[in-house]
């Protein structure tokens, strides 16, 4: 099974929770860790590590001071769903013989089915190049801490 990571999923949840703020105005709110964790239900170190991962990769900018926090960096039609896991996870590679950062495979050199992971792994770095943030914030609700708390399967203690 694929799966996007925790850190990822919470990244794509935060990052659509500001571009859902900037509305119709050309000014991206800014938003602290604090107003965030809050606003997505996420707990604040998690929503902390996460804005800092973001604004390492270039998509969110850090404003110091009293009313300091975090805002998109560019606007949300500009930022794709593959930069923000990119962001957060480093090049996305479905297996390990794409992730250059590992060592090579025993049998690299003569796989018969590198090449059509190659393809695979292309096709699905570009289906999410191609959705941006802006289609991933539209109709965007968040629901308040009691309700999330009340979810089937989960306890509420």
């Amino acid at each position: 099974m694929l799966r996007i990571t925790r850190q990822s999923d919470y990244g794509i949840v935060l990052m659509t929770h500001l571009a859902a703020g900037r509305g119709r105005s050309a000014d991206a709110p800014v938003l602290n860790a604090r107003d965030l964790a809050g606003a997505t239900n996420l707990p604040l170190p998690t929503v902390s590590k996460i804005l800092k991962g973001l604004a390492r990769g270039g998509l969110l900018v850090s404003h110091r001071g009293v009313k300091g926090g975090y805002s998109l960096a560019r606007p949300p039609r500009e930022i794709s769903v593959e930069e923000i896991i990119r962001a957060l996870e480093g090049p996305i590679a479905i297996t390990e013989c794409l992730d250059h950062s590992t060592d090579e495979c025993g049998i690299e050199f003569c796989c018969p089915v590198r090449t059509n992971w190659q393809r695979i792994n292309e096709a699905v770095r570009d289906a999410l190049r191609d959705i941006p943030l802006s289609e991933m914030s539209t109709g965007v609700t968040l629901r308040p801490r009691a309700a999330a708390a009340g979810r089937p399967g989960k306890s509420a203690s």
